[in-house]
């Protein structure tokens, strides 16, 4: 692996040092500045991966990382977190997807099945054209957020049905 030396300019060294004597940030930054203080080579070799991963407790791939950072886009990305990517929208099915869904899911089962399963929906969803490809889990959040009535207490997209006593003739 190769190794990225991290020679600190006198600001930026001791902005570092007043971070890490203050401790008023977060942990990762604050072990972040302490790895780069600890592999400086500006005052002499600094110290090596090993001695970092005794003395601060991390991993080396952490130090390594942190050093590739610092080198290749500066103290700012190598201190702070990485802005994370934005997140997919969480509801999938909405709007006249989530009525055909439902509509779908209080009809009556295809041929030969009794009830649809979450799958059963799914495949159903998309050979009617109402996507390339749903998933069974995107299927159960969308029928667990649906009341058919508003006056229902029971969630979810249909009321079940009443079905007989699997206890034969006892009655409680």
């Amino acid at each position: 692996m190769e190794k990225y030396r991290v020679d600190l300019s006198e600001d930026e060294r001791a902005g570092l040092r007043r971070m890490v004597a203050a401790g008023k940030a977060a942990a990762r930054k604050l072990t972040h500045a302490r790895i780069l203080l600890l592999a400086d080579v500006t005052n002499g070799p600094g110290h090596s991966d090993d001695a970092i991963v005794a003395a601060l407790g991390v991993g080396p791939r952490t130090i390594a990382r942190v050093r590739q950072q610092f080198v290749t886009q500066g103290l700012e990305a190598a201190v702070s977190r990485k802005n994370q990517p934005p997140r997919p929208d969480k509801i999938k099915i909405k709007g006249d997807l989530e009525q055909a869904l439902v509509h779908l899911a209080c009809g009556d089962p295809p041929e030969g099945r009794c009830r649809w399963t979450l799958d059963l929906l799914a495949d159903e969803l998309v050979v009617l054209g109402h996507g390339k490809k749903i998933s069974p889990e995107t299927v159960r959040q969308a029928l667990k957020k649906t009341t058919s009535s508003r006056g229902s207490s029971i969630p979810g997209a249909c009321r079940p049905r009443p079905r007989p006593s699997s206890s034969g003739g006892w009655k409680t």
